[in-house]
């Protein structure tokens, strides 16, 4: 319904339109550029429930479009202007499917002989195309969360609930498992023990490979989310770390200007600008699978994690957050009394009606019980 939609519009107001199906959000960057459109739209819910779905756009270039542009996109949808003289065309894009793959192939040419690999994918868009390359790349495949019908994407399954992949790679032989998230632009690693290992950790594996292959090109951009833990390991292995607000694209932003290639999120949103001017799952996990060269993931750990706590609280206005002043008093208080062991971040959702508390301290005990007398004093400010 909403394809059909944003293709009515798009053709209404003079321009062309290729359907390139059911693919990941990075296939759209990528294409973007192949052909030299001036636009990708990507009709998505993310990470979210199918509910929350909505359009990405992406300009010519293959990147995200900035703030700007995109309130000037919101403004013309609330001041429609009159329509094309000639309406455009809507042609479907049969290669748009092997043009990624291609893509793929050709960006990582690694060969998974005798790898066995558990992937989710989560309901959503890599449902065809990640067990596709993992095979062409010589793997054993398994595939969960792989029938998607509209309704159950990132229901139960994938990145944002990886206990049931955990689970299935702790039981079987596969040595390694992968959870996309419903778009595809995100990925969590499960080592073969069924320990889940987040975009902090795998960034981190990621750079500490490139530092010594000496072709890092740079630091590591991340975002106030990343946990301590990262930043002490990338002191001692003497990366530069630079940090941006939650978002991919100031990540991209920050690279960008440091001219730097590889970055992040906790999420598992993992950017290398040397492959696509966007996160891509599938990417990542094969860039991970490069660094490891080999190595099971339980054995190749770069940080210790400092204990930390995170709890979405739901709100009728999630903006209302930032006139919270008993709340702003008391994150300043906690993390002056953290110093140096700890922090308090608290920040509103970018996409969902939440408010996010998170609490990093020496045990995880003591991020629990600060986290819920903070998440309880979020709910009575925003009541």
């Amino acid at each position: 319904m909403l394809e059909s939609a944003l293709s009515a519009g798009i053709t209404e107001a003079g321009g062309d339109v290729l359907l390139g199906g059911v693919l990941p959000t990075p296939a759209a960057a990528l294409i973007c550029k192949q052909y030299g459109l001036d636009l990708a739209a990507v009709v998505s819910a993310s990470h979210n429930p199918y509910w929350d779905n909505g359009i990405k756009l992406f300009g010519g270039d293959g990147g995200k479009l900035d703030d700007a542009t995109e309130a000037r996109v919101e403004a013309l949808i609330r001041e429609p202007q009159p329509p094309a003289e000639r309406p455009g065309r809507v042609t479907e894009l049969r290669a748009a499917e092997q043009d990624y793959l291609t893509g793929l192939q050709e960006a990582f040419r690694i060969d998974f002989g005798g790898l066995k690999v558990v992937l989710d994918c989560a309901n959503g868009a890599t449902y065809r195309v990640a067990g596709e390359i993992f095979t062409r790349l010589g793997a054993d495949v398994e595939l969960m969360a792989a029938s998607p019908d509209g309704r159950n994407i990132n229901l139960e399954c994938g990145s944002t609930d990886p206990g049931p992949l955990s689970r299935r790679v702790a039981e079987s032989a596969a040595s390694i498992g992968f959870a996309f998230d419903g778009d595809g632009d995100r990925m969590l690693a499960i080592d073969g023990d069924g320990e889940v290992h987040d975009g902090d950790e795998l960034i981190g594996l990621i750079a500490v490979d490139r530092q010594a292959k000496g072709n890092l090109g740079g630091g590591v951009v991340v975002t106030v989310m990343t946990n301590y833990g990262f930043h002490r390991a990338m002191k001692e292995a003497e990366i530069e770390v630079e940090v941006t607000q939650v978002g991919d694209r100031y990540v991209l932003e920050a690279l960008k200007q440091k001219q730097w290639a590889l970055g992040g999120e906790q999420s598992g949103h993992i950017i290398s600008t040397d492959y696509a001017p966007t996160g891509d799952g599938i990417a990542a996990a094969l860039m991970l699978l490069e660094a490891l060269g080999g190595r099971p993931l339980t054995e190749a750990r770069v940080m210790e994690k400092l204990p930390q706590t995170l709890v979405n609280v739901t709100v009728a206005d999630r903006e209302a957050i930032a006139g919270a002043t008993a709340v702003w008093d008391a994150v300043e208080r906690i993390n002056a009394d953290l110093e140096g062991q700890g922090r308090v971040l608290i920040r509103a959702s970018g996409t969902e009606p939440l408010v996010r508390v998170m609490v990093e301290a020496p045990t995880q005990e003591q991020a629990e019980t600060i986290c819920s007398d903070l998440v309880d004093l979020v709910k009575a400010e925003l009541a």
